[in-house]
C-alpha cells in the first residue's frame, strides 16, 4: 500500500494514470508524444508505477501496452476512504466506470497472501465464490468445454452464464462470458475473462484479464472487478467480507 501512495503523490505519475485512463492500452512512444519529457523519464515514471501495481503490460507484436490497473485505487478506497465518505467516493467511483466504455481490453492485477490451490478453491467453489462476487455463486463441473451458469442464490436469478474454454488448476481459468441482468447487457453478447495465478513466494500474483469487449458496452459488464478483486483479498487474507452496497447487491443480509 505505501508503494501506491508514493506512486501517487508524484503529479507527473497521476498525469500519465489520467491519459491512461482517457485511452489504455498505449505503448511507451504514444505517451512520451503526449508529454513534454524524455522518452526516458516516462519510462522511470512507468516503472513505478508498475512496480505500485497501478499498471501493467502486456505484449501485442513487437509492442508493450500499458493498462490501468484499478484494482489498488479500489483497495486504497476500501480500507482508507470508504469509511469516511462512502456516499461521495462511490459516486466518483461509478463516475470513472461509465468513462471507461470506449475500452475493449481491462486488465486487473492484485496480489493476495495465499497458495494457488486456496485461491483456485475461491474462484470455482459457489459458496466461496458467492462472498465475494456481489452474493453470486457459480456453477459448473469445470471441465474444458463445459458451461457454467453465475446464479444469486437468494433470488433464483441467472445473472450470467458461459463456457469454461481453459481450465488449468491452479493457475489458469478462461471462460466466456454472458450478462444477463438487464435486456441491455445481453445485446452486447459474449465476451472473454480469463484468470491467470502465478506463486510468488507465499504470496499470488492474480491477473483478470477481461477482453473482447464491445466498443461502447455498458461499463456494468466490466465495471464490478475491482470490488471484486478487492472483495477475494480481503476474503482470504482476513476471513472477513466487504459490505460495501456493491458487495451486498445480491445477498441477503
Amino acid at each position: 500500500m505505501d508503494d501506491v501512495f508514493k506512486a501517487l503523490a508524484d503529479p507527473t505519475r497521476r498525469a500519465l494514470l489520467d491519459e491512461l485512463f482517457r485511452e489504455d492500452g498505449q505503448t511507451l512512444g504514444a505517451l512520451v508524444a503526449r508529454k513534454a519529457m524524455t522518452r526516458f523519464g516516462v519510462m522511470k515514471h512507468l516503472q513505478i508505477l508498475e512496480a505500485a501495481g497501478l499498471v501493467v503490460t502486456r505484449r501485442r507484436g513487437r509492442e508493450k501496452l500499458h493498462y490501468l490497473n484499478v484494482v489498488p485505487i479500489r483497495l486504497v478506497h476500501d480500507r482508507w476512504v470508504s469509511k469516511y465518505a462512502e456516499p461521495w467516493a462511490g459516486g466518483l467511483s461509478d463516475l470513472k466506470t461509465a468513462l471507461e466504455s470506449s475500452m475493449e481490453t481491462h486488465i486487473y492485477e492484485i496480489f493476495i497472501k495465499t497458495s494457488p490451490e486456496r485461491l483456485w478453491q475461491a474462484l470455482v467453489d459457489p459458496e466461496l465464490r458467492r462472498k465475494f462476487t456481489f452474493g453470486v455463486g457459480t456453477f459448473s463441473d469445470w471441465q474444458p468445454g463445459s458451461d457454467y451458469v453465475a446464479r444469486a442464490v437468494d433470488q433464483g436469478l441467472d445473472i450470467a452464464r458461459g463456457e469454461n474454454l481453459v481450465v488449468e488448476p491452479p493457475h489458469r481459468l478462461v471462460q466466456t462470458f454472458q450478462a444477463l441482468w438487464s435486456e441491455e447487457v445481453k445485446a452486447y453478447g459474449s465476451t472473454r475473462v480469463t484468470f491467470e495465478i502465478e506463486p510468488i513466494q507465499d504470496t499470488c500474483k492474480l491477473v483478470v484479464t477481461h477482453d473482447e469487449i464491445p466498443a461502447g458496452a455498458n461499463p456494468e459488464i466490466y465495471g464490478g472487478w475491482p470490488m471484486i478483486l478487492s472483495g477475494l483479498k480481503t476474503l482470504l487474507e482476513t476471513g472477513e467480507l466487504l459490505t460495501t452496497p456493491g458487495s451486498l447487491r445480491w445477498a441477503t443480509v
